[in-house]
Formats: C-alpha cells, sequence, structure tokens
C-alpha cells in the first residue's frame, strides 16, 4: 500500500468586497478571474496558483490572515510589482534565514501574500 502524498493547497481569504478584490488581484497582481458571485465567493488563478475568497465583513479577520506562494523567478515578479507600489514596506525582497528570498504584499483587504523562492546552495 502507497502513502498518501499531500500535492497542493488553496487558501482561501477573506474579502470586504468579492468584486474589489478580484478586480486588484487581476489589474494589479496579474491573476485571472476563474469565478465571482458578488457578496459571496471567488476565485483567481495566476499559473498553477489559485486563490479563493470568501466575502466577510469584519477587516479585522482579513488583516490577520496571510498565505505563502512559492514562485520561480522571484526576482522577475519583485521587479513586475515595484512600480505598482503594492510591495509591503516592511517586506521587501530578501534572504530570510530558513533559506528562501521573499517579499510580501498587502492587498487591499487587508492579507498579507508572501511570495518566496527557495534558495539554491551550490
Amino acid at each position: 500500500m502507497s502513502s498518501p502524498a499531500l500535492s497542493s493547497a488553496v487558501p482561501i481569504l477573506a474579502s470586504l468586497d468579492i468584486t474589489r478584490t478580484i478586480q486588484f488581484y487581476c489589474s494589479v497582481l496579474g491573476f485571472t478571474k476563474i469565478y465571482e458571485e458578488p457578496l459571496v465567493y471567488g476565485i483567481v488563478q495566476r499559473d498553477a496558483v489559485q486563490i479563493h475568497f470568501w466575502a466577510c465583513p469584519e477587516k479585522h479577520i482579513a488583516e490577520n490572515t496571510a498565505c505563502r506562494i512559492n514562485v520561480k523567478e522571484i526576482d522577475a515578479l519583485y521587479a513586475e510589482y515595484q512600480p505598482k507600489k503594492v510591495i509591503h514596506a516592511n517586506a521587501p525582497l530578501q534572504e530570510k534565514p530558513w533559506g528562501t528570498r521573499e517579499f510580501g504584499v498587502v492587498d487591499e483587504d487587508g492579507n498579507l501574500i508572501t511570495f518566496f523562492e527557495e534558495i539554491q546552495y551550490d
């Protein structure tokens, strides 16, 4: 009997306004809208990553929610987002002691999205 193996995860983040949230992820972060039901639920996708949103009227919930997205070519993604002024002031691209290079973006609802790439040591 083979062992089970997890293959991916899909974050579900709080959204104060599903339509506005999807617009931000699409126009600013380069995602594509997959599904939108205003006041209820939304889904965006970029490459193999999907993010789902649930309607939440309480901003403090979103402000205390985060997810991490593993990327390839983090320098190119950082360069794409820098002129859009969405990089969190306290989370510029930097090397972390746990073996990643990463940066953070806070969406309009307050969710922290950390983009990271594992450092490849030779």
